[in-house]
């Protein structure tokens, strides 16, 4: 019989064990081997059953093994100082309490930042992420915890979580969501003083109302917010908007991006109002997604201080930051544009917040773009000040990408720079490594390259031994999820002796794991079917490969592609050498990184934003075979693994993939195997083990969690933090005065013009040395000098006259013409040989612009005219 209702009994712990309580609902024991020693000696069997989840372990011990415990002084005492230790870290100054004072003087780092994302990967224990953006998600608060950064995470919580995966007896991918009890998670109700549970509204479409409650997760120091429709007040097709992650109808995530951005933003607030927290100076949208919230902030300003929709609009821009994630068109969240004026229009329109400027907010007005159409990244970009990449390469992809948005500015212009993505060592690196790192490099892993080169005195004998260790711990993990993979497919005991020897402890082992959209192409190792039987069956360089990785629910094609993988694997020949492993999670990851040699990664180029993934297996000694994408692109420097080749300029796909696939096996075999196995008298690949060394020394502080979060701070929450108090100085002064300011360019933008260029100085046969003196007339219309920025763009040329590597250099207004002109003036050293041109433009300037392009406004001369021919220098 169904029960009519559902709970959870929580454990009340004997008073003594109290602080264990506080140890399991800190997430901070993920990332913390001590705490996870100390949940573990309390009953090993039972840790290991519960998944290594401290809050269900506390729920399954009974309860008079607790009593017990209580009595233990032993325990106790190692209790007492795990506690400590967690006080300490949650209480002491760390790097950030260290820059000038957050929310101080105008220089002061942000008293606060919420970071905004649709997932977030904080521990398999709190299944709320899919792939790599809720991965990259949970390490940024995990880093912005040890660093003492004062982070606000805002995401929702999904009852099913993203979905578990298993494997038909065919192979064919099977998904199932279990329900998840926040009651059984890690999880505390945020709640009013009286006990009543928080909760925000939203407003949806016809008068209905979308409720929500907030739940919090305590990151370390940084709590996150995860918003909960699956309550009472809810009507039934409300209560499933925080159903599952990446699933339903159109309408259904905008609800859910609904949600998380407007909702998103009036959890933070209630949460800083109930806890006294302080109110965030910066937001920071993770992807398109929580998009909504500049909306949210615009209506803000307009209630509390009758802002109109432009001067919010600029309050706004200043303190948010924008980070894309996808470097394809497709890979961005799009909506019909007729649903967003139903849900931002009508009956549900917000005062001050006209719904054709929401519209106007996400509109394609670019080349190509489609009018019909609401695009979240484009919305995104428009309400941020400051927008990035998530590597070198990525940032450059990105700028092209949207390069519409600035009409007249080369994709170099573009408004959007970089941060390469990086991994949370304490969370990704076996503990052996971490422990062997830590003895020469100190308990905490540093960002200085300096610090990395101690690596080097560890003897290559305990190099060997450590990577044989993890070699084997990942075998014997593999092995016991290749057997239960096989008896949910349907297979008995009696079929699976094989498992015991599938895969060896002392072959080459390359690992594969990810997500599977089509890109990444997880059946690239399969082009050539015999050629990888004969890598992975060599008699003496034989290589292994585990593979692991999901395809979204309603991805038929990357199902078909984890089909194609298995049923190879599935063959008798090669089952002991290559494997597919379903359900790929952290815990899994956890084993993969580091018991691996080799990781591969094969995307397209360039359509891999970061791969963190590299990063991960890098900081355990696993050496990179890659695609030159991501941040792999950034960072090889020959040494430290190995490129794959590229076809690049290849129209046909299968023919790339061909010739990609050849250059893989041929690396393979010739370079990567033939490493592994050379073998000194001491019986050491010693040649292998320099690259290991050199991965560490080399990557070490570059691919840190760490690194990444204190690029955030300076190179963006900062400026932010700055621009935000600029726009809220004098109550709001400076928004209001920036936004009639742009109204009064753009209005005037159309008489600007470039009239008439002169030069001279350099005479008919220019040399280095020689100064080139320039002489512009420029019409600005109803503008000022002190409005525009007049500019000489220089560098060397192409053979179509392009300005290539170009450098920028201000000319000075000198006097006003009596037709209106401008002249400006100024002059350029010649400094190098070969063609070289120039030309003159006109941008809008303004002290409260975080570059000249925000705008997208540019005058240039007509016809070319101003334009050197590419004059030879000698």
């Amino acid at each position: 019989m169904r029960a009519i209702r559902r709970f959870t009994v929580r454990t009340v712990l004997p008073a003594p064990l109290e602080p264990l309580g506080q140890l399991a609902m800190n997430l901070r024991w993920s990332w913390h081997a001590e705490t996870r020693d100390l949940f573990a000696s309390i009953d090993p069997e039972t840790w290991a059953a519960v998944g290594q989840d401290p809050v269900r372990l506390l729920g399954a011990v009974p309860t008079d093994k607790l009593a017990a415990l209580a009595e233990d002084r032993r325990f106790l005492a190692r209790l007492t100082v795990a506690a400590g230790d967690l006080n300490d870290y949650l209480t002491g100054a760390r790097w950030y309490q260290s820059l000038p004072e957050p929310g101080g003087t105008p220089d002061g780092a942000p008293a606060a930042i919420a970071y905004f994302s649709p997932e977030f990967g904080i521990t398999a224990a709190l299944p709320q992420y899919s792939g790599g953006l809720g991965i990259l998600a949970g390490d940024h608060l995990k880093a912005a915890s040890d660093l003492g950064v004062p982070v606000i995470g805002v995401g929702l919580l999904y009852r099913h979580g993203y979905f578990r995966q298993s494997l038909s007896r065919d192979g064919w991918q099977q998904e199932r969501y279990p329900l998840l009890d926040p009651n059984e998670l890690p999880l505390t109700l945020v709640r009013h003083p009286d006990g009543t549970p928080a909760r925000i509204l939203i407003g949806l479409p016809g008068g209905r109302e979308l409720h929500a409650r907030i739940w919090k997760a305590q990151v370390g120091r940084v709590p996150l917010l995860l918003l909960d429709s699956d309550i009472e007040e809810n009507e039934a097709f409300e209560r499933e908007v925080t159903d599952r992650l990446y699933g339903g109808t159109s309408e259904h995530r905008l609800h859910q991006e609904m949600l998380l951005g407007i909702g998103g933003v009036r959890a933070v607030r209630e949460f800083c109002a109930l806890t006294g927290h302080p109110q965030p100076e910066v937001f920071h949208t993770n992807e398109g997604h929580a998009g909504f919230l500049g909306v949210e902030r615009i209506r803000e300003y307009h209630e509390s201080s009758g802002l109109d929709f432009d001067a919010a609009l600029e309050a706004v821009r200043a303190g948010t930051v924008f980070t894309t994630h996808t470097p394809v068109p497709a890979g961005i969240d799009r909506f019909d544009r007729e649903l967003i004026a139903r849900h931002f229009g009508g009956d549900n329109e917000a005062p001050g917040v006209p719904v054709d400027r929401v519209l106007a907010l996400g509109a394609e007005t670019f080349p190509g773009g489609e009018p019909g159409v609401f695009n979240m990244a484009v919305m995104g970009l428009r309400l941020a000040q400051r927008a990035n990449g998530v590597s070198e390469l990525h940032g450059h992809v990105s700028q092209g990408m949207f390069a519409g948005l600035w009409p007249g500015f080369d994709p170099a212009e573009v408004p959007i720079g970089s941060i390469t993505n990086g991994v949370h060592a304490p969370t990704w690196v076996d503990r052996d490594v971490l422990e062997a790192a830590s003895r020469e490099i100190g308990p905490e892993l540093t960002e200085e390259a300096h610090g990395w080169t101690a690596i080097e005195r560890i003897p290559a004998q305990a190099v060997w031994d450590l990577r044989r260790t993890l070699r084997a711990k990942l075998v014997a993990e593999a092995r016991v999820r290749l057997r239960e993979s096989w008896r949910l497919r349907g297979a008995g005991d009696a079929e699976l002796g094989w498992t015991e020897q599938a895969l060896d402890p002392d072959v080459l082992t390359i690992g594969f794991a990810r997500r599977v959209p089509s890109y990444k192409r997880l059946t690239l190792m399969l082009r050539d079917k015999e050629r990888l039987r004969g890598l992975l069956l060599h008699p003496t360089r034989p290589i292994q490969i585990v593979v692991a990785g999901k395809a979204h629910p309603a991805d038929e094609g990357g199902k078909r592609l984890v089909q194609e993988l298995v049923k190879f694997s599935d063959q008798e020949d090669v089952r002991h050498r290559i494997v597919f492993l379903p359900d790929y999670d952290i815990a899994m990851a956890q084993h993969l990184y580091p018991g691996c040699d080799v990781w591969l990664n094969n995307p397209l180029r360039p359509l891999e934003a970061c791969g963190t993934s590299g990063m991960k297996a890098a900081l355990n000694g696993c050496l990179n075979l890659s695609i030159l994408d991501g941040w792999w692109d950034e960072w090889y420097d020959g040494s430290n693994g190995w490129a794959i080749p590229t076809a690049d300029g290849v129209e046909d796909p299968d023919r790339r993939d061909d010739l990609e696939a050849n250059a893989l096996y041929d690396l393979v075999e010739h370079n990567v195997a033939a490493r592994f196995y050379d073998r000194g008298p001491d019986g050491l690949p010693s040649r292998w083990l320099e690259m290991v060394r050199h991965t560490l020394v080399s990557l070490g502080p570059k691919v840190l969690a760490s690194r990444m979060v204190k690029d955030y701070v300076n190179g963006l929450y900062a400026p932010a933090a700055l621009a935000a108090r600029s726009m809220a100085a004098d109550g709001l002064a400076g928004a209001k005065t920036l936004a009639a300011w742009k109204a009064e360019v753009r209005g005037a933008w159309p008489q600007v013009r470039v009239d008439h260029v002169e030069s001279g100085g350099i005479g008919d046969a220019p040399e280095v040395g020689n100064t080139l003196d320039l002489r512009v007339f420029v019409s600005l219309g109803d503008l000022r000098p002190s409005d525009v920025e007049v500019q000489v763009v220089h560098g060397r040329v192409d053979g179509a006259d392009a300005i290539v590597d170009g450098a920028v250099a201000p000319l000075k207004p000198v006097r006003r013409d009596e037709h209106g002109r401008w002249f400006y003036e100024g002059s350029l050293a010649l400094d190098r040989t070969g063609p070289f041109g120039y030309t003159v433009r006109v941008m809008p300037a303004h002290a409260l612009l975080a570059t000249p392009a925000e705008l997208g406004l540019i005058a240039v001369p007509a016809d070319g005219e101003g334009v050197a021919d590419g004059l030879p220098l000698r």
